[in-house]
């Protein structure tokens, strides 16, 4: 099961136009909700995420934020940085050939992560499910979540959920025939 969990502006944006996540922080949140976050990391086996959230996740000045595996995609990067060597694996190649390293070291429950991953994914038709949180904010340019697609996808709202300042998340799972 290939799973999203991310926060999009009205507009679909998940960054600004400098790539920056700032915005996101401009909504006091004073009961500090994780949104669900921590209770779907609970099913969640490892991370797949490209290499432009692989490394703004590096640059946040925190502790690594995951207790689980990370598979970093590129085609870039000849090896991850010494520093997080043992956080992350870097891993190449097809999606079905990246999804079938990651599935032999026995991680069937992925968390996909980051904008170019999510919508290669969803250019394979290759995310089952899809929590996104909407914060009331147009952003009006930056980096989308979505991108263009092969054909129509459809997935089906199995659950609504308001959190303070008017923060809204949709789950989303796909409907297949």
């Amino acid at each position: 099961m290939n799973s999203v969990f991310i926060a999009t502006s009205l507009d679909g944006y998940i960054a600004d136009r400098n790539g920056g996540l700032e915005w996101l922080d401009k909504i006091p949140d004073p009961g500090e909700s994780d949104m669900g976050y921590g209770a779907f990391m609970s099913r969640i086996d490892a991370l797949v995420m490209g290499r432009t959230t692989f490394e703004t996740v590096c640059g946040f000045d925190i502790e690594w934020p995951f207790k689980k595996p990370v598979y970093v995609l590129s085609t870039t990067l000849t090896e991850i940085p010494e520093k997080f060597k043992d956080k992350a694996v870097l891993v190449k190649g097809s999606l079905t050939e990246v999804l079938e390293q990651i599935h032999a070291n026995g991680h069937y429950r992925l968390y996909i992560d980051g904008g170019k991953t999510v919508q290669s994914f969803l250019k394979e038709d290759l995310i089952d499910d899809m929590v996104i949180t909407m914060i009331p904010a147009l952003l009006g340019g930056g980096y989308p979540l979505f991108g263009e697609l092969r054909d129509e996808m459809w997935f089906e709202c199995v659950k609504t959920e308001t959190f303070p300042n008017n923060i809204a998340q949709h789950h989303y799972v796909r409907k297949r025939d």
